[in-house]
C-alpha cells in the first residue's frame, strides 16, 4: 500500500479512542476484505443506477411528458415498497449477525420467515395500490399531460411487484451473509434484460408492438421475473450458507415463528418508520417541484436520475458496511466493525471525488443525452453544479447510515429521516421555490440542505460508538 493510501486507510486513526478488542489485522488485509465485499455490491448498485439512466434516455424519445410521468410514479412506487425495503434492512442486519455467530440455522430461519411475510404483505399492498392508483397519482402531481401515462405505467409495475420483492428479500439475505456477488449477478442480468426489452417494446422493433411508456413498464417486469428466478435458485443449494430448507425438516414447525418475527420486527419497525418518513418527504418535495411545470419537472427528473449514480456508490458501500459491521459484531469485535465502517467511508470519498470531477467537466454533455430542449439544458447546467457538491454529502451519509443499520441502530436513522427528509427538505424546498421565488434552483437548495444535515447527524452518531453496543 502506498503512503497516501496508508494514511487514508489506517485502522488506528479510525478507532481513535475506541478500544481494540484483540489483535488487528494489518491495514492492507482489512482493506482487501472490505474491498472484496464492497466491489460487487457497489458495481451492482452503479450498474442498476446506470440502467435507470439508460431507461430514462430511452423513454426521453417519447418527449418531456413521458419523462415527467415516470418520474411522478417514483414516490408512490416506493411507498408501496416501503414495508419490504424496511424488512430487507432487518434481514441483512440479522443474517450478518448470525453469520458472525456461526448460526446457520438461525440465518435460514430468518430468510424463510421473511419470504412468508413478503408473500402475505404483497397481496395486501398490491390490491390497495391498484385500487387507489388514480387518486394517489393525482395527489402526487400528475396533470393532463402526464396522468394517463403515469397511471398505466404504475399499474403494470405494481401489479407484478411480487417478483421484485421476492428477489429483494433473498438478495438482502445474501448480502448480509457476505454473498454480494450473487446479488450483483442477479440484478445485472435483470437490468440487461430490461434494456433489451425496452428497445423492443418502447419504440417497437423486430416486429414487437410500440407500447411507449407501458412498454418500459413491461420491460421492467420481465427483468424482475428473471431476477426472481435467479435469486430463488441461489438459495436452493444445500452446501450454501443460505439454503432455503436448511433445518426446516426437523427443528422448525411450518408457518410463522413468533421468536424470529419479533427479531425482524425489532429492527424492521424502526426502518419502516424511516422508509415512511423518506417517502413522505420525497413525495412532498416532488409535489413542490411538479407545480413548476412539465419542462422544469422533466429537467429535475433528469437531475434526480443522474444523482442516482452517486447514490449507487454510497448504497453499494452501505450494503457492504451492513454485512461487515454485522458480522464483526456477531464475532464480538466492535473495533473491527468501526474500522470496516471507516474504510467503506473512505472508499466512498474517493468515488465522490471522481464523480464530482466528471459532473463538473461533462455536466451539460450528460444532460444533452436526455434532451436537446434549450430550456431543459439551461436548467441542467445549474443542476449539475449542485450535484457535484451534493455527491460528497450524499455518499457519506448513506454509508454512515448503513453502518448504523448494520449495528441495529435503526431508530436513530429513522429519527434523522423524520427531521431531515420529512421536514427540512420539503419545507425548505417550498420556502426557496415559492415565497423566495427561486424556482427550480430553490428546490435543489432544499435538497442540499437536507443532505448536509443528514451527513452531519449520521457522522456524529457513528463517531459516538453507541451503535456498537446494540444487541440483536
Amino acid at each position: 500500500m502506498n503512503r497516501g493510501l496508508a494514511l487514508l486507510f489506517n485502522a488506528q486513526r479510525i478507532l481513535r479512542d475506541t478500544p481494540a478488542q484483540g489483535g488487528l489485522p494489518d491495514n492492507s488485509a482489512l482493506l482487501r476484505r472490505a474491498f472484496r465485499v464492497a466491489w460487487p455490491s457497489t458495481l451492482e448498485s452503479f450498474l442498476v443506477a446506470l440502467v435507470s439512466v439508460v431507461d430514462t434516455i430511452m423513454v426521453s424519445s417519447l418527449g418531456a411528458a413521458a419523462i415527467a410521468a415516470i418520474g411522478l410514479t417514483n414516490q408512490p412506487k416506493f411507498i408501496c415498497l416501503a414495508l419490504f425495503l424496511s424488512m430487507n434492512v432487518a434481514v441483512s442486519a440479522i443474517v450478518a449477525r448470525r453469520k458472525g455467530e456461526g448460526d446457520r440455522a438461525g440465518a435460514n430461519r430468518v430468510l424463510r420467515q421473511a419470504i412468508l411475510l413478503t408473500l402475505l404483505f404483497t397481496v395486501i399492498v398490491t390490491a390497495a395500490a391498484l385500487l387507489f392508483a388514480e387518486p394517489v397519482l393525482r395527489f402526487a402531481g400528475t396533470n393532463e399531460d402526464t396522468h394517463g401515462l403515469a397511471t398505466g405505467y404504475f399499474r403494470i409495475i405494481v401489479g407484478f411487484q411480487v417478483f421484485n420483492v421476492l428477489n429483494m428479500v433473498i438478495n438482502a439475505a445474501q448480502r448480509g451473509a457476505g454473498n454480494t456477488k450473487i446479488a450483483m449477478r442477479t440484478n445485472i442480468t435483470s437490468n440487461l434484460v430490461n434494456i433489451v426489452c425496452n428497445y423492443l417494446l418502447i419504440g417497437g422493433h423486430f416486429g414487437f408492438p410500440a407500447l411507449g411508456v407501458n412498454g418500459a413498464a413491461i420491460a421492467t417486469v420481465i427483468g424482475t421475473v428473471v431476477a426472481c428466478g435467479m435469486a430463488l435458485r441461489s438459495v436452493m443449494h444445500p452446501d450454501s450458507f443460505l439454503y432455503l430448507f436448511y433445518g426446516s425438516e426437523s427443528s422448525e414447525k411450518r408457518g410463522f415463528d413468533a421468536g424470529t418475527l419479533r427479531t425482524i420486527a425489532n429492527i424492521g419497525s424502526s426502518t419502516l418508520a424511516e422508509q415512511l418518513f423518506l417517502r413522505f418527504g420525497f413525495l412532498m418535495y416532488t409535489m413542490v417541484v411538479a407545480k413548476l411545470g412539465t419542462n422544469a419537472f422533466a429537467a429535475h427528473q433528469i437531475g434526480m436520475n443522474i444523482i442516482t449514480i452517486s447514490f449507487a456508490f454510497g448504497d453499494g458501500l452501505s450494503v457492504a458496511s451492513v454485512s461487515l459491521v454485522g458480522q464483526s459484531l456477531g464475532e464480538q469485535r466492535p473495533d473491527l466493525a468501526k474500522v470496516y465502517g471507516g474504510f467503506c467511508q473512505r472508499l466512498g470519498f474517493l468515488c465522490s471525488a471522481l464523480l464530482a470531477v466528471v459532473y463538473t467537466i461533462f455536466g451539460r454533455d450528460i444532460f444533452r443525452l436526455f434532451s436537446d430542449d434549450p430550456e431543459i439544458l439551461d436548467y441542467g447546467i445549474v443542476i449539475m453544479d449542485f450535484i457535484a457538491v451534493i455527491v460528497f454529502l450524499q455518499v457519506a451519509q448513506v454509508i454512515y447510515s448503513g453502518c448504523l443499520r448494520g449495528g441495529g441502530d435503526t431508530k436513530f436513522v429513522a429519527l434523522v429521516s423524520l427531521i431531515s427528509v420529512a421536514c427540512i427538505r420539503p419545507l425548505s424546498g417550498w420556502l426557496f421555490v415559492y415565497p423566495l421565488n427561486m424556482g427550480l434552483i430553490g428546490a435543489w437548495l432544499g435538497l442540499l440542505l437536507d443532505q448536509t444535515l443528514r451527513m452531519l447527524l449520521t457522522r456524529w452518531r457513528f463517531c459516538s460508538d453507541k451503535w456498537l453496543t446494540i444487541k440483536i
